[in-house]
């Protein structure tokens, strides 16, 4: 089994890479972020002539998540997360697909630092952790995959000193980030490559993509029982190259039946 995570910057703009890559590579879940759709505007018949399932939690113009199942529909089980019922953000959609509970992520970005932003990236990740926390007690076999907007460890970064100053590599973005994992998910991309040097996002600026001066933030974290079932991690590079491409690439786990 293949799930991906996918941010696709809009995608509408995006729709023909993303059926490109559903056709090429044939997942069987992908997690999609930053829809920038509202849910009437989500382009439903295009995905289920690809062949796929999906539900999905749109924002007009900005944010927006989906999961997407290869010849299933997935069945939702938690659309946003609770702790500030005033938040209207499209950021969080959880659904039981093939057994497991699926999660499609999209993190607050939180810049500029210090702020209201980064306060709201801080309070949603203890939002995130309490959900995530409820999985593993309930010993739920969950994925919880996304743009979690957080550089984990140095060597997640082209350069350090360029995003010293980013929320995205703050002391406490990383330290939510780890406390989370702590709690018993496995960080799949940094297991199956634990030296670094993994890249899922380039910059359309200042030529960070031929430059390859990329960094880590797509993540997928997995429970104990589908840690067990995992056999690869990794990242669908060639896509960003591609005309018109999304900043971020396809960013997957393969795990045994």
């Amino acid at each position: 089994m293949k799930i991906v995570t996918y941010n696709v910057n809009g995608i509408k703009a995006r729709l023909p890479r993303l059926l490109e890559y559903l056709s090429e590579q044939q997942p069987d879940v992908v997690c999609l972020q930053e829809l920038k759709s509202s849910d009437e505007t989500f382009p439903i018949q295009d995905v289920r002539d690809a062949g796929y399932g999906a539900v999905w939690h749109g924002q007009k113009g900005f944010n927006g998540v989906a999961v997407l199942a290869r010849g299933v529909d997935p069945v939702e089980r938690q659309r946003g997360l609770e702790g500030e019922p005033e938040d209207e953000h499209s950021r969080y959609l959880e659904c039981d697909v093939n057994g497991l509970a699926v999660a499609s992520i999209y993190l607050p970005n939180g810049n500029p630092q210090p702020g209201p932003k980064f306060d709201y990236k801080l309070r949603w990740i203890e939002r995130l952790s309490q959900r995530a926390r409820a999985l593993l007690v309930s010993e739920t076999p969950a994925v919880l995959a996304g743009d979690y907007n957080v550089i984990a460890n140095d060597d997640d970064t082209f350069s350090v000193r360029a995003m010293k100053d980013d929320a995205l590599m703050q002391p406490e973005s990383r330290a939510g980030y780890r406390a989370l994992v702590a709690q018993g998910w496995t960080d799949a991309l940094r297991v199956r490559h634990p030296g670094g040097g993994v890249w899922t996002f380039w910059d359309y600026q200042a030529g960070a993509w031929q430059r390859d001066a990329g960094f880590r933030i797509d993540h997928l974290l997995l429970s104990p029982a589908v840690a067990d079932r995992l056999i690869e991690a990794g990242v669908d590079k060639e896509y960003r190259g591609r005309e018109k491409a999304s900043d971020h690439a396809p960013t997957w786990v393969r795990l045994r039946p």
